[in-house]
């Protein structure tokens, strides 16, 4: 029940902090734990360097003496030493010694002389230093010790002295004030603290800054998201820069683009259909009302009539959905196909729309990147158009080119052709032109062509003569890319 409860605080409060701060606390504390390791590490270092530095300096003090024992001569005889006393009366009239650094010699236990460096032993230490090595022995090896007394750190070696013929014992002592020495490295470590404390606050400040500007855009999504709404969708980020913050911005963008896309399409589907069915609903819905179950024959009128207004909605909701699926990117599958066959296989179709003079004007060869399907579907839609708008006197024909780039297919007719002020709006839904009134037709048959064309990336082109007929023809990529048709339209605008 604890945990629970735990849990529930903890989820509640994670959100209160904004991930520009824990992204900031991450990195300090990262920064702080790694500064933190590496100070310790080098101070550990520097302490076992400092301690090696102080063996190395007693172990040189101690040759020194025993060189001096084995080679030195009393400087007011000139001959070889013969009283232990004397002797390390001339080797400390000698030393130099070094920063906290203490020499000590004794003679029998008795103290003979101090030469002490720049270090100041506490009377403790020093008794305590004394009775240390007042028990050695000459048969005593070299050996370094330390002794501690309050805060003071001593490392010293007590080194016997004899000297032939004299049976005194001496005893010569090197000691150095550890901690003395290590103050210095102690107070390094310490000039490290505070400058990586002063550097964690550089980098807090600095992190602060940089992380709320890489956090701009996901800022301005949050805003930009919350403005938008199903009326309104054209809300859009600002994005700079190349870096991946800067793609989620992108993203996010190209997301928008395909959603007001799929709400545009729907909503447009919704419109042109609630518009569109009422019109045969409320004939069926007429008829149906007015119908005399008891006259057979107003029952097979009105039974014809309704289903010819069904068919009819049949065929408007299916080209609804074409044109609501036109702009998803699997409305068309381009797939190599050879011009050659689908130019006469288009043509062979065609020709069974209805009696006129089919003819094909010319026959691309070559393959070419396009949706068979979609292709024949458009080029189909023309011919039954021609079709529609022509007499069993009139010619159709066919004909497929490559040109550059692009490939060229069209349908031309030698009917009444399409005035100025028809071609203006011929290719939008349910846009008719003066010679479609009276005739059958949802008017949706040109903005499927002209999507079709749209989704291969290419357009349709009208060329008409009022009276004279009418050629539609369809400029396509012919690699089944945006570029080769912009290549092409670079070029006729240079010649």
């Amino acid at each position: 029940m604890l945990d629970r409860s735990h849990n529930v605080l903890v989820s509640r409060l994670l959100p209160i902090v904004s991930v520009r701060a824990r992204m900031l606390a991450w990195v300090v504390a990262t920064a702080a734990i790694g500064m933190a390791i590496a100070g310790v590490v080098s101070y550990i270092v520097q302490l076992d360097r400092t301690d090696a530095r102080i063996d190395g300096a007693i172990v040189q003090e101690v040759e020194e003496l025993r060189l001096f024992a084995e080679r030195g001569v009393d400087p007011e005889s000139g001959e070889p030493f013969d009283a232990v006393g004397r002797l390390l009366e001339v080797s400390m009239e000698r030393t130099v010694p070094d920063e906290r650094q203490t020499f000590i010699t004794l003679v029998d236990g008795t103290p003979l002389g101090e030469v002490l460096g720049d270090v100041d032993l506490p009377q403790a230490t020093h008794d305590a230093l004394l009775a240390r090595v007042s028990g050695k022995l000459p048969s005593v090896p070299l050996v370094i010790e330390t002794i501690e007394s309050g805060s003071q750190h001593v490392r010293f070696a007590a080194v016997p002295v004899t000297v032939a013929g004299d049976p005194s014992v001496g005893l010569y002592v090197v000691a150095y004030d550890v901690a003395g020495e290590r103050a210095e490295t102690t107070d390094s470590f310490r000039t490290y603290v505070l400058v990586s404390i002063g550097a964690l606050l550089l980098v807090s400040l600095v992190g602060w800054v940089v992380a709320g500007r890489l956090l701009r855009p996901i800022r301005l999504l949050g805003r930009t998201a919350q403005r938008i709404n199903d009326t309104d969708l054209d809300e859009r980020i600002a994005v700079s820069g190349h870096d991946d913050i800067s793609d989620l911005g992108h993203t996010f963008n190209a997301m928008l683009d395909r959603i007001q896309t799929a709400f545009e399409t729907q909503r447009r589907f919704l419109d042109d259909a609630g518009h569109e069915l009422r019109t045969p609903l409320t004939i069926v819905r007429g008829h149906l009302e007015l119908m005399d179950p008891t006259d057979h024959i107003d029952i097979a009128d009105t039974r014809s009539l309704v289903l010819d207004e069904i068919e009819r909605m049949n065929r408007l909701v299916g080209e609804l959905i074409v044109l609501a699926t036109a702009r998803r990117p699997d409305f068309v599958a381009t797939a190599a196909v050879d011009l050659e066959r689908l130019t006469t296989d288009v043509h062979e179709k065609a020709s069974a729309l209805g009696d006129r003079a089919w003819h094909l004007d010319e026959v691309g060869t070559g393959v070419i990147h396009v949706d068979a399907q979609r292709i024949t579907q458009a080029l189909l839609q023309l011919a039954e158009n021609a079709v529609k708008f022509t007499e069993i006197h009139d010619a159709v024909a066919l004909g497929s080119r490559v040109d550059g780039a692009v490939v060229r297919l069209w349908v031309r007719d030698t009917g009444p052709g399409v005035s100025e002020a028809d071609a203006e709006h011929i290719f939008e839904r349910f846009g008719r032109g003066g010679v479609a009134l009276g005739r059958n037709g949802s008017g949706l048959g040109l903005a499927i062509v002209d999507a079709i064309a749209t989704a291969h990336g290419g357009r349709v082109e009208l060329a008409t003569v009022p009276g004279r007929g009418a050629k539609f023809t369809l400029v396509l990529p012919l690699d089944g890319s945006a570029a080769g048709l912009a290549d092409t339209e670079a070029a006729a605008l240079l010649r």
